[in-house]
């Protein structure tokens, strides 16, 4: 596909020929929509959907979605939320789908080498190569986390930015692997799955959101495909964290406090450094938040690029001006802060600044 460039921000004038205003719009909508590239690597192909132009002096947002889902079920609400809006036109967005996981890919063979979770990783190079991007701000969910924080560990310069939601650093060890065993006797691959994607209070109550995920993965035509993904997550090596052998970025830990990875990611924001990372858990969230809880997510995600150093001037929402004093000391990226100053999302909407070591959320606190 042709790649369009058009400057950043620049509105369609009201001096030029109609023409010329058709060509701009036409555009312009093209790059909403999404421009869909097959870049090959070293690893093999990846599907990767492009928001917006290559051309921008801004770093782009990657992202990676989880094992079960591809880059439009896995952020599609959070960047077609309304709030997000702002995000949206100032940043260039690219979404890298998993191989063979995007809607609509091809079964691989009987017998197909899946790359490994590091291997995937290795990737990543190749598409900021191919849209010539020299920074970006990382997000992924379950195993796009474990995939950015491989990939940010080797090439630290090029991150600015890591949101990181569900993230779980360990690797699967024998009682993990027996349970796995078992697990395949007694339940279906996609019900494995939808046990990682949701808490198990989400599962028991059987709501839209799992049923429509149960029915899009039971019934994916790259089924197979989503299963050697499956496999090589549950394969993966141990991610080694600590102060001294750290990200160089700011990060942001993301996890509801009903999520089956809550304690993997509490775990993981205590070995990291406490003056670059921010550590935000949602109550009354499950295992997805940037689907049920998109405006929480949006307003924590703009503080989190503000104290980057981008966005200075966006506009507060209505949850962010009642709060103001509380989160902007939390994602301002100087100064040192506490290992726990953490964000916990009350269940009336509000924002709640702990400054205590203790990572549990107080009984007046929610």
């Amino acid at each position: 596909m042709q790649e369009i460039t058009i400057t950043e921000e620049n509105p369609l004038l009201p001096g030029l020929p109609d023409s010329v205003k058709d060509v701009e719009a036409a555009a312009r909508i093209l790059l909403d929509q999404g421009q869909e590239h097959s870049i090959k690597t070293p690893h093999g192909v990846l599907h990767v959907t492009l928001y917006g132009t290559s051309n921008t002096r801004r770093p782009a947002i990657l992202t990676i979605h989880d094992v079960g889902l591809d880059s439009k079920s896995c952020f599609s609400p959070l960047f077609d939320f309304d709030e997000m809006e702002e995000i949206v036109k100032n940043f260039t967005r690219v979404h890298i789908d998993a191989p063979g996981q995007e809607d609509g890919a091809a079964a691989y063979p009987m017998g197909y080498q899946y790359p490994s979770m590091d291997q995937i990783a290795e990737m990543i190079p190749a598409v900021l190569t191919y849209f010539n991007f020299r920074s970006v701000i990382g997000i992924g969910v379950g195993a796009g986390s474990y995939i950015l924080s491989r990939f940010t560990m080797a090439h630290q310069d090029t991150v600015e930015g890591l949101v990181l939601i569900n993230i779980d650093p360990e690797a699967r060890g024998w009682l993990d692997w027996a349970a796995q065993k078992i697990s395949l006797l007694t339940s279906s691959l996609t019900e494995q799955i939808l046990s990682h994607l949701f808490s198990q209070e989400e599962i028991s109550a059987n709501g839209d959101l799992v049923k429509s995920h149960r029915e899009r993965i039971s019934k994916a035509s790259n089924f197979a495909n989503i299963e050697l993904f499956w496999k090589s997550y549950n394969s993966r090596s141990e991610l080694v964290m600590s102060r001294n052998n750290n990200f160089k970025c700011p990060v942001m830990l993301v996890v509801g406090d009903q999520a089956p990875y809550e304690e993997a990611a509490m775990e993981c924001n205590s070995k990291l450094n406490p003056t670059t990372t921010s550590f935000l858990k949602m109550a009354d969230a499950g295992g997805l938040p940037q689907l049920t809880q998109p405006s929480k997510l949006t307003e924590a995600f703009k503080y989190f690029i503000q104290g980057m150093g981008y966005m200075a001037s966006s506009v507060m929402t209505r949850l962010s001006r009642s709060r103001t004093a509380s989160l902007s000391s939390i994602y301002s990226m100087e100064g040192d802060r506490a290992r726990s100053r953490t964000l916990s999302q009350s269940s009336q909407g509000g924002v709640i600044h702990e400054r205590s070591r203790t990572l549990s959320q107080s009984s007046q606190g929610v």
